[in-house]
């Protein structure tokens, strides 16, 4: 149910924002608005003001903001309020201000989260140095190695393991190259990420040169009883060399209950503690709340904007680039996520706190404000297109040629459900095992 409500409240921000701005830019040049809903459909409530129905509807997957005389269907009077009466600047001030109001919501909802600080792995802004090379992994089978740096992927500068995580994850089951430095010596070699988890994402199979560190301990736990304290660093278990928090909890797991090894560091000086988990439902905990190295990230509200507006810049970038890959057949279209993910994404960010979900809301504000601005008719940018094609070709289309372009556009649009639907349910384990031939 957290799934579901998460969604909604999530969508319901977005689509008020987003219709918010159609609304005051077409009341500020003077337009008539005859409704303002929250949703498609049925009008479950509705409330009229002046010229305005303001309604909550049946299907909350959108809305919409209804004008005078903007539908090719309505019969024009050529009253100064209508839309197309108004001149292509004001109509195209009236189309931008919904996507605009999306990415100002993303810049201030970050911007919010930001200033109640954050914790950030060490290793993330830290050079793409290789810890661990998983066995029979592409990144062992390239001949990656333990130590060796990453320059660029596909020759593209790795500054970061940022960076690297990025390059790889948006490159799944496609050939690239990875230069990289060993022993002063820089070479480069040919890899295929694999494509891993729901989400696609592209993965070589090597991790960061670290290890996860115990933040605290549970008292009267196996843990704390066989000496572990906060601050350790776990380097292995049963001489399993571990990299993140995670890798503790399924090491201990894998073992279903019997004494484990921990090889820890404390103080420079390594140690080893045996202990026996205990059983906790369907899990085997030891008692620590595990961690990487982390970093407290603090920043006052004018650094908080500064940092939001930076950050939305590089994920605008991404997207584009994403985008982009998309029509190259650089980047798989199985990336490509629709509202079923979504809503999984908003229910674990929910679950994870407010301040998560509201990280979500503005990753999604911008994916929705910038995606309204693509050339593609049916959407605010390509309402906006046909707008700039008409005023280079000084004069107007026809109701009827304007028609056709929206129905292409309406066409493209299905396709993209489409496939984002395909690929929702094709996520879906009980779902993708009926699509034998996804495994031929």
């Amino acid at each position: 149910m957290i799934y579901v409500l998460s969604f909604i409240g999530i969508l319901g921000i977005l689509v008020f924002v987003h219709e918010l701005g159609h609304f005051l830019a077409a009341r500020r040049v003077g337009i008539r608005v005859l409704t303002f809903s929250l949703g498609f459909g049925p009008k479950l409530l509705k409330y009229k003001h002046g010229d305005t129905e303001y309604c909550i509807s049946a299907l909350p997957l959108g809305g919409y903001v209804k004008m005078a005389g903007e539908a090719s269907d309505e019969p024009r009077t050529g009253a100064p309020d209508e839309f197309l009466s108004k001149t292509k600047w004001q109509r195209f001030q009236v189309l931008i201000m919904g996507p605009v109001m999306n990415i100002l919501l993303a810049v201030f909802v970050l911007a919010g989260v930001l200033t109640q600080g954050s914790e950030v792995p060490l290793y993330r802004d830290q050079p793409a140095v290789i810890g661990v090379v998983t066995p029979d992994s592409p990144a062992a089978a390239a001949g990656i190695q333990s130590g060796d740096r990453i320059l660029s992927v596909a020759g593209k500068p790795t500054n970061t393991w940022d960076d690297f995580d990025m390059a790889i994850g948006m490159r799944p089951d496609k050939e690239i190259a990875i230069t990289f430095v060993r022993m002063g010596e820089t070479r480069t070699a040919q890899i295929r990420p694999k494509s891993v988890g729901s989400f696609n994402f592209g993965d070589v199979g090597v991790k960061p040169d670290t290890y996860p560190i115990v933040r605290e301990t549970v008292p009267n736990k196996p843990a704390e009883k066989a000496g572990v304290r906060a601050g350790d660093v776990v380097r292995a278990v049963d001489g399993e060399r571990l990299v993140y928090a995670s890798d503790l909890k399924e090491a201990i797991t894998k073992k279903k209950g019997e004494a484990v090894d921990l090889t820890i560091a404390r103080d420079g000086v390594e140690q080893q503690i045996r202990i026996k988990p205990e059983q906790d439902g369907q899990d085997y905990l030891i008692g620590v709340r595990p961690s990487e190295p982390f970093k407290l990230v603090t920043r006052g509200p004018v650094e908080a904007l500064s940092e939001s507006v930076q950050r939305n810049w590089e994920g605008s970038t991404l997207i584009f680039t994403m985008l982009g890959g998309l029509f190259t057949g650089e980047h798989s279209v199985k990336q490509l996520q629709g509202p079923i993910r979504i809503a999984q994404m908003s229910g674990q960010a929910a679950e994870y706190g407010w301040l998560y979900w509201f990280q979500f809301m503005a990753m999604l504000s911008l994916n929705l404000g910038l995606l309204n601005l693509l050339p593609v008719p049916i959407l605010d940018g390509g309402h906006i297109l046909i707008m700039a094609i008409e005023g280079i070709a000084r004069r107007d289309f026809s109701m009827q040629v304007k028609e056709r372009m929206l129905m292409a556009g309406f066409v493209v649009l299905m396709m993209l459900m489409v496939t984002v639907f395909y690929n929702d349910l094709a996520g879906i384990g009980a779902v993708d095992r009926l699509m034998q031939w996804r495994n031929n």
